[in-house]
């Protein structure tokens, strides 16, 4: 393709397919690439997509689905058979409008095949909230930790659980959040072991990392 290479070999070296980050791609671009993906592999993962950017792949492959909250683009065939989900992975939101970027975390993981709980609205405001679910998120390999604000769940958290702490910081809160760089740097310089932080928003990074932590856990051996 003139416009793009695609990694189809990606899988065989990495254990994941390549993913499509839809958002600022020009129409035809992007349908012509869901087209070539589709044809090769049976399925097709997008992150960032717009509900337009969803109605003109649709109309090209009336197999996509599209979720507005998380704004995952997906194209899967009807004879692909998914995978078994393996493993544990906790998602747990700070609040409420902190889902989207969890739900991207969440779906990455579960497209991948990991099996994921989700635990929303547990902020360290209400902190009874967390500290009720604690069993839950010790049962998981991993723990997804979303917050924007001043980004504090993701330390609570460390120094509540056993297992490894993705922290994901989020565009949310007033302006002295600055876009999400004060959740950022809160996360950055936690005092709580067993934590690693991605970039702002960026849900579909830290469902990537669940999940090869959580095959990790499980032993799993892909067979391709």
């Amino acid at each position: 393709m003139d416009f793009a290479r695609l990694d189809h070999d990606r899988k065989r070296r990495t254990g994941f397919p390549e993913v499509i980050f839809c958002e600022g791609k020009p129409d035809e671009f992007l349908v012509d690439i869901y087209k070539k993906m589709y044809e090769r592999e049976g399925q097709v993962f997008g992150t960032r997509a717009s509900e337009h950017q969803y109605e003109i792949v649709k109309a090209a492959l009336p197999e996509a689905s599209y979720d507005k909250v998380s704004r995952i683009l997906k194209v899967v065939s009807t004879d692909y058979k998914k995978p078994e989900l393996i493993g544990e992975i906790a998602v747990v939101t700070a609040g409420t409008a902190d889902i989207p970027v969890a739900e991207e975390a969440a779906q990455t993981a579960e497209y991948f095949g990991s099996k994921v709980n989700r635990v929303f609205d547990v902020g360290v405001s209400g902190i009874h909230r967390l500290l009720s679910n604690v069993d839950v998120l010790n049962s998981a390999n991993c723990v997804v930790a979303v917050a924007g604000m001043e980004g504090a769940l993701a330390s609570v958290v460390g120094g509540l659980v056993k297992v490894p702490v993705i922290a994901v910081p989020t565009s949310v809160g007033y302006g002295a959040n600055m876009g999400g760089i004060s959740a950022l740097l809160t996360m950055i310089n936690s005092c709580a072991n067993g934590i690693s932080v991605v970039n702002i928003d960026n849900g579909y990074g830290a469902g990537y990392i669940a999940t090869q932590i959580n095959r990790l856990a499980v032993g799993y051996k892909d067979e391709e």
